[in-house]
């Protein structure tokens, strides 16, 4: 089997299971506990904080570790806007994940917020002309996402963040899809909060973390204990946060090195399917892309279709966001980018790990244009 859906979960790396382990084993005790083993446990946490913040050049008290990139979208979104409001009006753009339109829509119907949601261009870039025009003096918070989880299109956050500094509006962005492929440093990004999923980058599912700076209120969404400095109540997972830090720490480290190497293969799957499959539509930007991300649409075949025919094939992928896996509608993100409704209903994304090997790319891209190929002529 060759897994290109890692866009949706990652396998675990053995290096973040070794970690996880004494938090699992001799560490188990609760940090907030006065005994040696609660103790062993908080070390863990503040070792986990610490990591975390060294790779995106924080302080460790800005890091809140969560349960994952839906949880971190929902506390930084609810707890910025809710905690001292300089208006009720937000920004963000067409293209975001569920989690963040969401919890817009949430404090627009039970807080009186209004939004405006920016549009993107034919590639999925947001356009920041827009995006300048619409904030206001009452806009208390901008999101835009730091890269696109369907199509892999990368968004000008620094550009975005040095115009929402400009006008003294927070601004957040989800990098669940970045992390581990561009650089979070967030003062170079100009952002005041930032996701991160665990799952997404070879850790266990259940774990994230949010970076808000330090110097912004923010409400908390659970509450109880008051763990997590009061703005993420709930006894730690501490061997989840030590897993997410060291997967992202890992991936950081490997960035460097990975990143080319994933771009060529990324660009010869792109290339060879767009040679050999006239008609294909590619989306997301050719260029300004996640390295390890391909996405297309057949127009004339069944989406499902083709996943079913390169499954039976070997390749395991998927036609978008694993979070509307179950959802008959057209991806809302292709709308936006003004793919008409019955082509985004033809969608495949292709999405690996570091870890794949040139081989498994030019078999999968082989396989898709067979198993494109078998659609066509069965729907003739």
């Amino acid at each position: 089997m060759i897994y290109l859906d890692a866009a949706a979960t990652a396998p675990v790396r053995r290096e973040v299971l070794e970690a996880m382990w004494p938090a699992l084993t001799q560490d188990f005790g609760n940090p907030s506990s006065h005994h040696t083993v609660g103790e062993a446990a908080l070390r863990a946490l503040d070792y986990a904080r610490g990591k975390a913040a060294e790779v995106l050049g924080c302080r460790p008290g800005e890091i809140i570790f969560t349960s994952g990139g839906t949880e971190s979208n929902n506390l930084a979104i609810k707890g910025i806007a809710l905690a001292a409001p300089r208006g009720r009006h937000i920004v963000t753009s067409a293209v975001e994940h569920p989690s963040v339109l969401e919890a817009v829509d949430y404090l627009v119907r039970f807080h009186g917020f209004a939004a405006t949601r920016v549009p993107v261009d034919a590639a999925g870039t947001v356009r920041v002309d827009a995006l300048e025009a619409a904030l206001r003096e009452d806009t208390t918070l901008c999101m835009v996402m730091y890269a696109n989880n369907e199509v892999g299109t990368i968004q000008h956050i620094a550009r975005i963040g040095a115009l929402c500094r400009a006008a003294g509006v927070p601004f957040h962005t989800d990098a669940v899809q970045a992390a581990g492929w561009l650089d979070l440093d967030v003062s170079a990004l100009g952002v005041d909060a930032l996701s991160v999923s665990g799952h997404k980058l070879g850790a266990p599912k259940g774990c994230g973390l949010l970076y808000v700076a330090g110097r912004l209120p923010l409400e908390p969404v659970l509450h109880g204990g008051g763990q997590e400095r009061g703005r993420r109540s709930g006894t730690e997972n501490v061997a989840g946060a030590v897993a997410v830090a060291t997967a992202l720490a890992l991936a950081d480290g490997d960035r460097a090195a990975d990143v080319p190497r994933l771009t060529g293969y990324r660009d010869y799957l792109i290339d060879t399917v767009l040679r050999e499959l006239p008609g294909t539509v590619l989306t997301g930007h050719r260029t300004e892309r996640l390295p390890a991300s391909a996405s297309f649409c057949f127009p004339g075949t069944s989406g499902e279709a083709v996943l079913l025919e390169l499954e039976r094939r070997g390749v395991v992928c998927s036609s978008g966001s694993a979070c509307a896996a179950d959802s008959d509608e057209a991806s809302a993100v292709l709308l936006a980018m003004g793919i008409d409704r019955a082509v985004a209903q033809t969608a495949v994304r292709l999405t690996f790990t570091a870890g794949v090997k040139e081989s498994e790319i030019a078999l999968a891209a082989r396989s898709v244009v067979a198993a494109v190929k078998e659609v066509q002529a069965l729907r003739r």
